[in-house]
């Protein structure tokens, strides 16, 4: 018979277990502070946009359609502040390294030049056949125009809609600020504010036309055209330089030298 000793056995101490604390603000503001550091201030009328956009909230609260409008607010707001950023003080007055990086053809020089050179030369003729009725198409703001066109043709105050949007509306409103002011500083600054805030709420820059207001209410020529002055002389115009703009494209694609 096999027998068998038995050892004593020693009881096992109690362990105590302690609840495991989950820091749950320190993931939160982890995740916020660099969520923040990652993007960059954004401010209008020196008020800081960026904060609200970056509120943790609840799941209730995110499904509500009034905080959804909100948001979506608050984004086009921060979109639209981000082309008010300006670079550094020191790097606005130093040339633009990418642009300087680039290899400049000569193509890119003769061909801009010659659409500037037609357009005022096709203006011009214009000019001579409209002198007696005292009006004129060559006017400044289309040499703008004509630098924008032809030189940057991809940027957006070179599009179409931007550029016949801001044309039309711009000289409207500085009709209206002349029939309502007359001629004097209070006309002109009411005119270009709206110009430009005209140009802001409809997504529409383009910079040449915040000058229309200001001729009409300076130049007494162009009193008599009275609201024919939102299509006469800058939108008719421009639909002559779109022309040449689609030949000069056309020339510096296929005629590189």
């Amino acid at each position: 018979m096999i027998t068998m000793s038995t050892a004593p056995v020693k009881p096992l101490t109690p362990v105590r277990l302690h609840p495991i604390r989950r820091n749950l603000t320190s993931t939160t503001t982890l995740k916020s502070q660099a969520m923040l550091a990652a993007v960059p201030s954004k401010h209008i009328i020196g008020c800081s946009t960026y904060n609200r956009c970056f509120e943790f909230k609840s799941w209730s609260q995110m499904r509500n359609p009034a905080f959804l409008s909100h948001r979506r607010r608050v984004s086009t707001v921060v979109a639209s502040a981000g082309n008010m950023t300006a670079p550094s003080s020191w790097e606005s007055w130093m040339p633009d390294k990418k642009a300087a990086a680039t290899t400049l053809l000569l193509s890119d020089v003769i061909w801009p030049a010659a659409g500037a050179f037609a357009a005022m030369a096709i203006l011009g003729r214009m000019d001579q056949m409209l002198s007696p009725k005292g009006i004129t198409m060559s006017v400044a703001p289309l040499g703008a125009v004509c630098a924008i066109l032809f030189t940057t043709p991809s940027a957006p105050a070179a599009r179409k809609y931007n550029m016949f949007l801001a044309q039309i509306a711009c000289a409207a409103i500085g009709v209206v600020a002349f029939s309502v002011f007359g001629p004097g500083w209070l006309a002109r600054s009411v005119a270009l504010a709206a110009s430009i805030a005209f140009m802001v709420i409809a997504r529409a820059n383009h910079p040449p036309a915040a000058s229309l207001p200001l001729m009409f209410i300076d130049g007494a020529k162009f009193h008599d055209l009275n609201l024919w002055y939102a299509l006469f002389p800058g939108a008719a115009a421009c639909v002559i330089l779109s022309l040449l703009q689609s030949i000069i494209c056309y020339l510096k694609e296929n005629m590189k030298f």
